[in-house]
């Protein structure tokens, strides 16, 4: 039997394959998330370096909990102000990794969304 973090691998391998075909001026917003918070990056792929991030850690943010979807919602409405002052593009990839586009990883989306990005 394949255990769980070998097709978890592949799933985020294959993601970032289909994903590194599309980006050819884009940039790119990864997501992580563990049991306590979420992560958010944004990448430039053409220079391979990360442009800015933030996560539910930020002070700036003042959450109770960095771990529910309020917290994702409001991780991605700061990103996407972030891209909005820094003068990017406001068409971006959405990289979700290996995590299914549920919960938390949506909630990311849909603050980014709300902002005006165009995922």
């Amino acid at each position: 039997m394949i255990n769980k973090n070998r097709l978890k691998k592949k799933r985020l391998e294959r993601n970032r394959y289909r994903i590194s075909k599309k980006s050819n001026s884009s940039i790119r917003m990864s997501v992580f998330r563990s049991s306590k918070h979420i992560y958010v990056q944004i990448i430039d792929d053409k220079v391979s370096r990360t442009l800015f991030s933030t996560s539910s850690l930020d002070s700036s943010l003042k959450l109770n909990k960095g771990s529910d979807k309020e917290a994702a919602f409001k991780v991605g409405e700061k990103i996407a102000d972030v891209i909005n002052k820094k003068g990017f593009d406001k068409k971006i990839i959405f990289d979700k990794g290996c995590y299914k586009y549920h919960g938390r990883v949506k909630e990311v989306a849909e603050g980014a969304r709300s902002k005006g990005l165009k995922i």
